[in-house]
C-alpha cells in the first residue's frame, strides 16, 4: 500500500469533496478520481460513499484515514524535530477564532506570537464555527461558549462577562433605565440574537433575580457593528465587556445598572483542539502562548 494513496484519502475526506481536494492538491478532478478508484480496486473495498451533501467514509475508509492520519502526523513532528536543530522556531499554525473576541480582543495576542515567533507561519480563520476543526482544516479554535465542547481537547483561556451600556452622549440627553425591567423601554443593542423576544436574567449583590424579556433593535454577531451602533448613540447595548473596554477606560461609553450582573449570558473562552494528535512544536509553543496572554492582566 502506497503512502501516496493514503495521502490522497486524508486529502479527499478532509477537503469533503474531490474537487476540493483537487484544488488543495493541484490536480484535474477526473485525476484525483482515477486515482481513487484505482486505490479502491487494489483493496477490493469500497473507501468512501457519496451523500447528498459531501463525501463521507466507509468503515475501512475511516480506519485508513485514521492510518493516515497518524502518518502524516509522524512525518510532520519528524520535520518539526529536524527544525528544532536549528535556531529559529518553524512550523505552522492554523487556527480558527471568533469575529467579535478575535477581532478585538485576540489580533493583539496573535501580532504578539507572530513578533515573536517570525519563522512559524500563522494562518487564521475569522469565523464561530468548529466544524472546520473537526475536518482538520485548523489545528486550533477558540470560541466563546456557555456549554463546554464534547469530544475535544479543552482549555480555558477565561471568562466573559457582559455589560449594559450605552455611549456618554446617549446617557446624557436620555433617561437611563434605574431597573431592569425599565429596560423594556429602550432600544436595545445585543450580541447574538436570533429570536425576536430576548430573554435576559439579572441578578443583584444580594442574589435576587429578575427575568426581563426584550425585543432587541439592533442584533448581530458582529460585535465590532454593535460597539459602532452604541457608539452612534442608537440605545443601550447588552454586549461582552471586552466589546467597549477601551471606551469604558476613556469614558466614551458608560455602565448602567452596574449593581445587576447578567448570568444568563455569562460565557467562557476556549481553546479547542482535536485529541489523540501528536503536536508539533510550533503548535505546542502556540498552546503555551495563548495560555500565557490569557493570564496577563489587561
Amino acid at each position: 500500500m502506497e503512502a501516496s494513496s493514503l495521502e490522497l484519502l486524508v486529502a479527499i475526506i478532509d477537503a469533503g469533496s474531490l474537487s476540493n481536494a483537487a484544488r488543495r492538491l493541484r490536480m484535474s478532478r477526473a485525476n484525483v478520481s482515477h486515482r481513487l478508484n484505482e486505490f479502491e480496486k487494489r483493496l477490493g473495498q469500497q473507501l468512501l460513499r457519496r451523500t447528498t451533501r459531501r463525501i463521507e467514509p466507509t468503515a475501512v475508509g475511516l480506519r485508513l484515514y485514521e492510518h493516515g492520519c497518524a502518518i502524516r502526523d509522524e512525518l510532520i513532528a519528524a520535520r518539526d524535530s529536524v527544525s528544532m536543530l536549528s535556531q529559529e522556531l518553524a512550523g505552522r499554525v492554523r487556527v480558527s477564532v471568533p469575529t467579535g473576541f478575535g477581532q478585538l480582543v485576540m489580533a493583539r495576542w496573535l501580532v504578539d506570537f507572530k513578533r515573536t515567533y517570525p519563522e512559524i507561519h500563522l494562518n487564521v480563520v475569522f469565523e464561530n464555527r468548529v466544524e472546520d476543526l473537526m475536518r482538520g482544516e485548523v489545528d486550533f479554535a477558540v470560541r466563546v461558549t456557555r456549554d463546554l465542547p464534547q469530544n475535544f481537547v479543552v482549555r480555558t483561556l477565561g471568562n466573559v462577562s457582559y455589560a449594559i451600556c450605552a455611549s456618554a452622549e446617549y446617557a446624557a440627553t436620555r433617561p437611563m433605565p434605574k431597573t431592569p425591567l425599565e429596560l423594556q423601554g429602550v432600544p436595545i443593542i445585543a450580541a447574538s440574537v436570533y429570536v425576536n423576544q430576548y430573554y435576559l436574567t439579572v441578578s443583584d449583590n444580594g442574589g435576587n433575580a429578575q427575568e426581563v424579556v426584550l425585543e432587541p433593535t439592533i442584533s448581530s454577531e458582529n460585535t465590532v457593528f454593535l460597539r459602532e451602533c452604541i457608539l452612534s448613540d442608537l440605545g443601550i447595548g447588552i454586549v461582552p465587556e471586552y466589546v467597549v473596554s477601551d471606551e469604558l477606560k476613556t469614558g466614551a461609553v458608560v455602565k448602567t445598572l452596574e449593581q445587576w450582573q447578567i448570568t444568563s449570558l455569562g460565557a467562557h473562552v476556549y481553546l479547542i483542539y482535536m485529541p489523540n494528535r501528536r503536536r508539533t512544536r510550533a503548535e505546542s509553543t502556540f498552546i503555551d502562548f495563548l495560555l500565557q496572554k490569557a493570564q496577563e492582566p489587561e
